[in-house]
């Protein structure tokens, strides 16, 4: 039997298929019932689930991020495709083939690492370009880079999306750093590599997105930090000669300052220029990568506007020609 894809879907139409749970919320009618709201998602995009009269006890067995099978009927509510649901049930995520959930995205994979590379090798500073080198010549490393993701739910929540990310601010910074004369450019760029590195073993990939004990235990910070302090050993093994001091303590501090406050997870607010630059580089990728993914996914393409996401306390416009968001975001198809 073909996969039924979300983009397939269409109204009145009986649903047995495995989805990635992207969105889950318990709530309670005004009986006091409790009913479930889901997001079910694959590579074709996303669609809204309902289930009625559903315990805690069988809310409390899938979580976002997992893959479940569902069972249910499909129809149409104020101009939007939407599931009715009498089952849902995990699934191993090693059974699931992950092609029909992840687009391929090898080929800009390949194009964002040769960017890296050229912009990272190219450093004018000595000590910051054989640094550098210290990380792009380890294979493993690169591989695992290469495959990580930014987060498990907010941006960049895909495998690969923490090079596009790194890739993007690279970018980004390149273009701040010529309107900004002042920022010293070649700290910026190998602080924005390193920043969240440290994701690689924050983050699993394997099967469903999860933490790791050291990513719970310690956090991508403390974790690029210790991979760091080894590339330093690893630099002066290398090159006879050891790393600047002074350099060392101004790139730790992008690093331990990116999250822009303590509230969001920073042991120290940026203090510098070139750390304040990547805070706010950092702030905007994420936030327009977000916004722009709530867009994409919003199962109602009809409206203009999406559905209200409650962890940005808003909803987005979308305007009124969808096909402009489409081509906005390289989507539309010729």
């Amino acid at each position: 039997m073909p996969r039924q894809f979300v983009e397939h879907l269409r109204n009145g139409q009986s649903v047995n298929e495995i989805y990635l749970l992207s969105e889950k919320q318990l709530r309670a009618n005004r009986n006091g019932d409790s009913f479930l709201l889901v997001h079910l998602k694959d590579r074709t995009g996303v669609v809204h689930g309902l289930m009625w009269n559903v315990t805690e006890d069988l809310a409390a067995g899938f979580d976002t991020g997992d893959y479940v099978r569902v069972e249910g009927k499909v129809q149409l509510y104020q101009g939007a495709l939407q599931t009715i649901l009498t089952q849902v049930n995990p699934v191993d995520a090693a059974t699931i083939e992950t092609s029909d959930f992840e687009e391929d995205r090898s080929e800009a994979a390949e194009r964002q690492l040769a960017v890296i590379n050229e912009l990272l090798r190219g450093l004018g500073n000595e000590d910051l370009r054989d640094l550098m080198a210290c990380f792009l010549d380890d294979e493993h490393l690169v591989g695992e880079f290469s495959r990580a993701v930014a987060g498990i739910k907010i941006h960049h929540a895909f495998r690969g999306g923490l090079l596009e990310h790194v890739t993007t601010l690279l970018e980004a910074a390149v273009g701040i750093a010529r309107l900004y004369p002042f920022l010293d450019r070649d700290l910026l760029l190998a602080g924005v590599f390193l920043h969240d590195l440290g994701k690689v073993r924050e983050i699993s990939v394997q099967g469903t997105l999860s933490y790791t004990d050291e990513g719970q235990l310690l956090g991508h910070i403390v974790l690029v930090l210790e991979d760091l302090g080894k590339k330093v050993t690893e630099f002066a093994e290398r090159t006879g000669r050891e790393f600047d001091s002074e350099l060392l303590m101004q790139l730790k501090h992008l690093v331990v300052s990116h999250h822009g406050s303590l509230e969001t997870g920073s042991p120290r607010v940026p203090m510098t220029p070139e750390a304040i630059a990547l805070h706010h580089l950092d702030n905007l990728d994420a936030k327009l990568n977000e916004a722009m993914d709530v867009i994409n996914s919003d199962p109602n393409r009809h409206s203009a506007w999406t559905a209200y996401v409650p962890r940005l306390g808003r909803k987005f416009y979308k305007g009124h020609d969808t096909a402009s968001v489409d081509a906005l975001t390289g989507d539309s198809e010729v």
